[in-house]
């Protein structure tokens, strides 16, 4: 029996060094938005993490365009091999196959390492008359073509304005960029009124009082170091619904298994390291470790949310029932 017991324990080594991925060059990953924004700060941030676990350097290339679908797309264009990733904000993945027919893939044909969730938050320029939430809402109500910026048209910062407009009944003149930094710059520069981009986009541009908070549009108020506490819109509006997203690093899921295998150990070292959590708080961000199934369930619950409040207001073409996406409570 103690024979046995050996060899067995023999052959369970064997397979977990045959099943685990030494990269022999470094790994590209395609932010699909430009320098500077919230997928590229959470991408290098978490990069910087694993490098050391993984033993190799991650490359990152910038590459806007399209509401992120061209880097996407060039991700998904190059070899299957583990080498080229890219990274995004959850909700973006969603959308991107019901933007044009001839994208190649859906939502279900990626592998998710999240590690930031990122509420958004409602700025405006500080030369702006509106000092409050309410103050900005009347002006929209009254004026339809307040310019309101983003990193783009589906972006995060799109949608929330989207389910902003929607659940009070306004308009708003959608001012799309290459990317949540060159957004916020916009508002800094007076070019619009203001956004409603991620909290580390806004950030440093808050602590230099170049924006001013109306608040939050998550459930909770969001305190950000070197500024300080912005109220949730919840406390004039209590059913108003939570928005937010999740960031991390994305794969195809037809890596070889040892790929995905060993990125996850890496990852879940990285996202629960103390300069991961502490860099967290510095934005305003919630610091999460989710992969595997969890992370693939998330994904699919964003699906049902957003492509269909997207194509109900005429973003998406494409109806998400083609690619058998439920809407909510159904």
């Amino acid at each position: 029996m103690k024979r046995v017991l050996t060899l067995l324990v023999v052959v369970l080594s064997l397979v977990f060094i045959f099943a685990e991925w030494k990269p022999t060059k470094s790994i590209t990953v395609i932010v699909p938005w430009s320098a500077g924004g919230s997928t590229d700060q959470v991408t290098r941030m978490i990069t910087s993490q694993m490098e050391p676990f993984l033993g190799r350097k991650f490359v990152i290339v910038n590459t806007a365009g399209g509401g992120g679908s061209i880097g996407t797309v060039n991700t998904w264009n190059a070899a299957h091999d583990g080498y080229t990733w890219t990274a995004n904000a959850v909700l973006d993945l969603t959308k991107y196959a019901l933007l044009e027919e001839t994208i190649p893939f859906t939502h279900r044909d990626w592998k998710y390492f999240l590690c930031i969730y990122a509420p958004n938050v409602v700025v405006v320029n500080p030369n702006t008359p509106y000092k409050t939430i309410d103050e900005l809402i009347q002006a929209m109500k009254a004026n339809p073509e307040i310019p309101i910026s983003s990193a783009g048209t589906g972006s995060g910062g799109h949608v929330a304005a989207e389910i902003f407009a929607e659940y009070f009944g306004l308009k708003y003149k959608h001012t799309p960029y290459a990317g949540g930094n060159p957004a916020t710059v916009a508002v800094v520069s007076g070019e619009v009124v203001g956004n409603m981009q991620f909290s580390m986009e806004v950030a440093d541009m808050l602590r230099a009082g170049k924006l001013r908070a109306l608040c939050t549009l998550s459930a909770e108020p969001l305190t950000i170091s070197g500024y300080g506490t912005i109220p949730s819109i919840r406390q004039w509006y209590p059913d108003f619904p939570d928005v937010g997203a999740y960031f991390g690093l994305v794969i195809p899921k037809d890596v070889p298994a040892e790929v995905l295998e060993t990125v996850g150990q890496v990852f879940e070292k990285a996202a629960n390291s103390q300069a991961m959590k502490d860099w967290a708080e510095k934005q305003g961000l919630v610091s999460v470790c989710i992969y595997g199934d969890q992370a693939s369930e998330i994904v699919e619950q964003v699906a049902r949310r957003v492509t269909w409040l997207l194509y109900d207001r005429g973003v998406l073409k494409i109806s998400p029932e083609k690619y058998n996406i439920p809407r909510i409570g159904k």
